[in-house]
């Protein structure tokens, strides 16, 4: 039986790797608290709070026309942005930005809400210094694959990036195709640290890249190469629920835009009211289910416990997803739900993810581990 030695460098950038992805989905939860509370102008500057690094806590803290300077600034910041828009070809894009109807709308000021959002900043500063020490922690790779590497200093770049789309979501109250941006650039940043640190852990140099048998369910039959077909299937699923995430993030929108309409009140009613948006975001993740029990018989077939567990784990975050959308629409949109929701959506994600990463890999690894004459079968 092979056993799999790690290094000390590859266990210490493992550990490092896998507390960032931790925290990143973490931050995406209480993005996710931060949304269903209807903290997200909690603070109107950025990055600061009420320009302050400490968040006031009492309305009298702040000048008695607080709404009007924060909303000047925010406007004088989306003219600046809304030219360079222009200028980039953006023309569409600019001039949505000063046609949503809450550009001009300064939040009053709420100590709850205010801190809810100022804890969702520290810690996106806190993932900021989690990622610097993954890329200081993947500088050994530099010599042995190059890879990891830039996997981790592109996750950087990438978090500053997605620092500065943050201003521009406070800056431009919460726009919705700056929050689809955002989210869907968390996605990015999961998957380049999720591929950095699986590469870590598998890759040549550290361990062997033959599949070991104690991976095998019964090694008397050996594991069956995936064919391509597989390997494209699961990349469309994978795309499917990114889609899906996305869809996510425009319902969130039309729940507001509904509520807003209501007067925040005749909660049972929202849902009704939610238009084509969420008949799609309903129909999409029936597709989602039927896709991923394909993909999940097919892979079953290739008796290795890892993929078998990746198999496990993804049919059990759909249910739990599909679950919670349920009880979103049947118990009128319960606030407590929707972070649960969206977050068990970015981990279905992510997990699809390892599983498309464990299958190349064992594409590339030998046909199969058992003997020459035992019977083999290719998944199509």
């Amino acid at each position: 039986m092979e056993k799999f030695h790690l290094s000390p460098a590859v266990r210490r950038f493992r550990f490092v790797g896998i507390l960032t992805v931790v925290s990143v989905y973490l931050l995406i939860l209480v993005g996710g608290v931060v949304r269903s509370t209807g903290s997200g102008m909690g603070c109107p500057d950025w990055p600061k709070c009420f320009g302050q690094w400490v968040p006031p806590t009492e309305a009298s803290q702040l000048p008695p026309d607080y709404k009007e300077i924060y909303t000047a600034q925010r406007v004088a910041k989306n003219q600046k942005l809304a030219r360079t828009l222009q200028r980039m070809g953006f023309a569409q894009v600019a001039g949505s930005i000063f046609a949503h109807p809450t550009q001009y709308i300064e939040t009053d000021f709420n100590p709850v809400k205010t801190w809810i959002e100022y804890v969702n900043r520290l810690l996106g500063a806190l993932i900021g210094v989690f990622v610097f020490l993954t890329v200081a922690f993947a500088l050994p790779y530099w010599r042995r694959d190059r890879t990891i590497f830039w996997l981790a200093f592109a996750s950087f770049i990438l978090t500053g990036v997605q620092g500065y789309l943050g201003s521009l979501v406070v800056s431009t109250n919460l726009l919705p195709v700056m929050v689809t941006v955002h989210m869907a650039l968390a996605l990015v940043i999961v998957a380049l640290l999720l591929y950095a640190v699986d590469r870590a852990r598998w890759g040549q140099g550290d361990v062997t890249s033959r599949l070991p048998e104690a991976e095998l369910i019964d090694a008397s039959v050996g594991m069956k190469r995936p064919a391509a077909a597989l390997q494209i299937w699961l990349w469309a699923a994978l795309l499917l629920t990114f889609w899906q995430i996305v869809l996510g993030t425009q319902v969130r929108e039309q729940v507001d835009i509904v509520s807003a309409a209501a007067d925040y009140v005749g909660r049972e009613n929202w849902v009704s009211k939610l238009g084509s948006v969420f008949s799609l975001h309903r129909t999409v993740s029936a597709a989602v289910l039927l896709l991923n029990v394909y993909l999940g018989y097919e892979i079953w077939q290739l008796v290795q416990k890892r993929l078998r567990n990746l198999v496990t784990a993804t049919l059990s975050l759909i249910g739990l997803e599909i679950l919670a959308g349920i009880v979103l629409a049947s118990f009128a949109l319960p606030a407590v739900v929707q972070p649960v929701h969206l977050t068990l959506a970015t981990v279905l994600f992510g997990v699809q993810f390892l599983t498309l990463l464990a299958v190349v890999r064992a594409r590339k690894s030998t046909e199969t581990i058992a003997p020459t004459d035992a019977p083999r079968r290719v998944v199509a």
